[in-house]
């Protein structure tokens, strides 16, 4: 007789992976996220104690494929805080239950803060803040802080799907924003 196929955790991470981008975390059973990973419920209820540690996985990967993402979609824009703002409203558009995961969750054990997402490994934030001093800025860092109250807003507008700025259109607004907000 042959053994049964063991489950990893990383397949289960995974597989709410998945569920949580169609549809949103909080729509995962253990039933559908067995389903999913292709196993029955009592590997998921091994491997974690409770949903708020699995929780806690899928976050952790949703943050890695936002910064990956944030990567990949770099922009071409010479105005500071445009590409970084781009990215991030690209992201809550197509990706819009993994932004509510990462941006929009609270009592989360383990949750990073939003600079500390969107500043990520690469310092994005601390780079486009030392591009806007090098551009006359005296406060990059009150800069960011405007641009951001703006950038996350229309993100979470277009989590809602009341934003309906066109790729040029979002670049514009957000470097006459960088140009007002720096004056």
């Amino acid at each position: 007789m042959s053994r049964k196929a063991v489950i990893t955790q990383k397949e289960i991470v995974d597989a709410a992976f998945r569920i949580t981008q169609a549809e949103g975390f909080d729509k995962i059973t253990s039933r559908g996220l067995a389903q999913e990973a292709g196993c029955s419920t009592q590997p998921i209820f091994r491997i974690y104690e409770n949903m708020e540690a699995l929780k806690k996985d899928v976050y952790d990967q949703a943050a890695s494929f936002y910064e990956s993402y944030t990567r990949r979609n770099k922009g071409d824009s010479t105005t500071p805080f445009v590409n970084l703002g781009m990215a991030y409203i690209g992201f809550a558009r197509e990706h819009p239950h993994l932004f509510r995961l990462l941006f929009l969750t609270d009592n989360l054990a383990g949750k990073r803060s939003m600079y500390d997402l969107v500043n990520g490994t690469q310092e994005a934030v601390s780079r486009e803040a030392q591009r806007a001093k090098e551009a006359g800025c005296a406060d990059p860092n009150g800069l960011f802080m405007r641009m951001w109250i703006f950038i996350h807003g229309a993100a979470c507008m277009a989590v809602t799907g009341d934003y309906d700025l066109g790729e040029e259109e979002s670049r514009s607004m957000l470097t006459t924003c960088y140009e007002d907000f720096a004056g």
